[in-house]
């Protein structure tokens, strides 16, 4: 391609990697900001996280609109190509994540005015901690064009699995013990599950920027430890009143 072309290309190029810089700055505020309005129990600021979640989405709809004009005009192979279809993928696992934080955001609304001990939203807190800092590192690792610190990111998925399962078993002995908890603990369980599933596409963000950077895919099997599902639970018999 002429020099100039070229030169034109690395501009467009860049102004992707920018716009998914600040679609991912944003997603993760998002996510910071549900958790805070769950935390400190502000409907006022729920409500501005289901808001501007659509902000998100346009810049996922730019973002598309603009790669898919890149590859028109300039038909890019090898590690260009990789780039701006590693733009899409990630802008979409951003956009879910925006989506997750607004469920959250939704849940937090739905109980409001509850009966809501502190105590059951301390495992919930702990958990977005762990997936925010695996978030910023992903997002860094992209930034930085870093294979190493996007498997680093990879490898902590079964921390936050094993945190989740232990949360999933925790606020269901909270609903045996009080039935005044069963309402609250059940969406927060739904807000657990919407926190791990944002470390799910923190991860396959890294498995995008490991491949973006080196072309290859992580050959291992992702590390998953949800044993949610298999967690069993007895509850006490019923007493029916003759």
């Amino acid at each position: 391609m002429p020099e100039h072309t070229v030169s034109a290309f690395d501009v467009e190029l860049k102004e992707l990697g920018r716009k998914v810089v600040e679609m991912g700055g944003q997603a993760e505020r998002l996510v910071s900001d549900s958790v805070l309005s769950l935390i400190r129990r502000d409907a006022a600021a729920a409500q501005r996280v289901v808001l501007l979640d659509a902000t998100i989405d346009q810049l996922q709809r730019e973002i598309e609109d603009k790669a898919v004009l890149v590859i028109a005009k300039r038909q890019p192979v090898a590690s260009d190509l990789r780039d701006i279809v590693a733009t899409l993928r990630i802008s979409n696992d951003l956009e879910r994540i925006g989506d997750l934080a607004k469920n959250i955001g939704k849940r937090v609304l739905a109980i409001e005015g509850e009966y809501h001990p502190q105590k059951l939203v301390r495992g919930v807190e702990h958990m977005s901690e762990l997936v925010l800092e695996q978030l910023k590192e992903v997002l860094d690792a992209y930034a930085g064009r870093d294979p190493e610190k996007a498997l680093e990111v990879w490898r902590k998925d079964a921390s936050v699995d094993t945190m989740y399962t232990s949360l999933f078993r925790e606020l269901l002995t909270y609903m045996m013990e009080d039935p005044r908890n069963i309402s609250v603990c059940t969406h927060l369980l739904f807000c657990a599950k919407n926190i791990e599933r944002i470390g799910d596409h923190a991860t396959n963000v890294a498995e995008t920027v490991y491949y973006m950077v080196t072309g290859g895919m992580i050959s291992d099997d992702r590390p998953k430890a949800d044993a949610s599902s298999e967690t069993t639970v007895s509850f006490p018999p019923r007493t029916v009143q003759g």
